[in-house]
């Protein structure tokens, strides 16, 4: 029983947003590519600007590396969520809604399809490590995996919440520019915060992301020696901490986009 009315419809619902994905060819290219050309671009060009006491040894594209793994997170998480407009548009949606399948089961399987594509586009940037000089072994490229599927869950559910009430795609690209992307700036992956302005520091210290980040600099250099790990590594919140704010962001975007959901509209 509790596979026919929330397992199935969440499953099924996560397969269309894979499918739907490997037939937009301009979509793979666009959530994977573009991160790639920044990382690129940007370490390439911010190498010379960025020499500090702070980078140590470490060069740009090697600081830059995590924050590219998260971008590519929140750009895949976009994408996947701006379906939810389309979907409503289209009809879809409504039909979905009226079925009798939970609106819960819905909510799981439209989360877990924008995971499992932001995921594994992750997964395969990840395996660039060696060539930004991150020396990952095999447990740390394991445990960053793990931690990077908690951060595109949390993301794919925070996309959800912003679009569901969404009408139109050029809105929800407003809130991206606005919301999203300096969410991901202001998470050190982009800069560390240290010596950035007060105010700056305790937006970058009250900002989930930041924790996601951190995390992945703590587990990428899982397999060395804390001393040759990245420079000022007592400076990043411990990785205890920042898995549990992760975790706990997921829950949190999980129940609020589950809430917002359950609210019923003349749209619905």
């Amino acid at each position: 029983m509790i596979m026919q009315r929330y397992v199935l419809p969440a499953w099924t619902l996560t397969q269309r947003e894979i499918v739907r994905f490997l037939r937009q060819k301009n979509r793979v290219f666009s959530a994977l590519g573009q991160p790639i050309f920044f990382w690129i671009l940007f370490g390439s060009g911010f190498e010379a600007s960025f020499q500090s006491d702070y980078f140590g040894s470490m060069g740009y594209m090697e600081y830059f590396f995590p924050g590219t793994l998260v971008m590519i997170l929140l750009f895949t998480a976009i994408f996947a969520t701006i379906s939810i407009i389309e979907d409503r548009n289209e009809g879809f949606l409504q039909g979905v809604l009226v079925s009798p399948a939970p609106r819960s089961a819905m909510v799981f399987g439209k989360i877990m399809g924008g995971t499992l594509l932001a995921f594994g586009q992750a997964l395969l940037f990840l395996c660039l490590a060696p060539m930004a000089g991150v020396p990952i072994g095999v447990g740390a490229f394991l445990a960053t995996a793990g931690l990077l599927f908690l951060i595109a869950f949390a993301l794919t559910g925070l996309g959800f919440t912003i679009a569901w009430r969404m009408k139109s795609t050029q809105g929800f690209h407003a809130i991206m520019m606005v919301f999203l992307l300096p969410m991901w700036l202001l998470s050190g992956a982009f800069f560390p915060g240290q010596g950035a302005p007060v105010w700056l520091a305790w937006v970058i210290k009250l900002n989930p992301l930041s924790y996601g980040v951190a995390g992945a600099r703590r587990l990428l250099y899982l397999s060395v020696a804390e001393e040759n790990g990245p420079p000022n590594y007592q400076d990043l919140p411990s990785l205890a901490l920042s898995l549990g704010v992760t975790i706990g962001f997921c829950l949190f975007t999980l129940v609020t986009a589950s809430m917002v959901a359950s609210v019923r509209s003349d749209r619905d």
